[in-house]
């Protein structure tokens, strides 16, 4: 029989989390970002281990997502938060 891992270690697209929602960045696929995206996320300290929490939606298309980084807050389009996988309930 396999052993099926709690719930809270399942990682997740960062725009599917809730708003409110803490969560620690799992991994970040920098593959799938462009070069100067890649290095705005890096800037704005995006990177594995890291605390974040949406703080907000767009309203059209939910786009962009505000979201907290440490002690600063960021406004990401939701492409970029779906390269960036974190793990709930940090």
């Amino acid at each position: 029989m396999t052993a099926i891992a709690p719930p809270s270690t399942f990682a997740l697209p960062l725009d599917q989390l809730r708003v409110g929602s803490r969560a620690r960045i799992q991994r970040v696929d920098w593959a799938a970002l462009e070069d100067g995206e890649a290095c705005r996320l890096q800037h704005f300290g995006f990177d594995e281990g890291v605390i974040v929490e949406p703080l907000h939606q767009g309203p059209i298309g939910r786009d962009p997502l505000a979201v907290r980084v440490g002690r600063m807050t960021v406004a990401i389009r939701r492409t970029h938060a779906q390269a960036v996988r974190v793990v709930p309930g940090a």
